[in-house]
């Protein structure tokens, strides 16, 4: 399998830049909130817990048929990290295909950072020949549903984890 690696993505207000052990200590205060698990559990990583996170994500997956591809967010105005996105791709007899996710700290919520950013991530997808897009959203998670609908993602009906399968068909 080709092994997919994130580049820099630019949208109008932000640059999605690939993953570095050097972004742990701004992310962990950017993910520091207790709020921002309460839809998938846990609690916030210290520094030193990110930074040992990124380095296996750095790494790569340990599987050959799967990358792992991750990026920040930094905001362009302010050249602060806001968040990430990701995508973990995978082959399948139609070609490759890419589970998404991403998160924003809690100070740049409700700015349309997620929605720009999880754009930007599925336009990456499409140009590297990506045919399907899904994300796992919680059924009460109004605000991530909201950003995977204008990503072009739409509910499919099926459940896993306790989550609703989000799904986009690129063709």
């Amino acid at each position: 399998m080709a092994v997919f690696e994130p580049g820099t993505v630019h949208t109008e207000r932000l640059t999605l830049l690939p993953l570095r052990v050097e972004h742990a200590e701004e992310m962990a205060a950017v993910l520091s909130d207790p709020g921002l698990h309460a839809f998938t559990g846990g609690v916030p990583d210290s520094v030193q817990a990110l930074r040992a996170r990124y380095e296996r994500w750095a790494a790569g997956s340990p599987d050959p048929a799967e990358s792992w591809c991750n990026w920040v967010i930094r905001h362009d105005d302010t050249a602060r990290l806001t968040g990430t996105v990701q995508a973990t791709i995978t082959r399948d007899d139609h070609g490759a295909a890419a589970e998404i996710a991403w998160v924003v700290g809690t100070p740049w919520q409700g700015r349309g950072i997620a929605t720009e950013a999880a754009r930007g991530l599925v336009a990456w997808l499409r140009q590297h020949s990506v045919h399907t897009v899904i994300a796992h959203i919680h059924p009460d998670h109004a605000a991530s549903a909201a950003v995977a609908g204008a990503a072009g993602l739409a509910p499919t009906g099926e459940w896993h984890d306790g989550e609703v399968k989000w799904q986009l068909a690129m063709g």
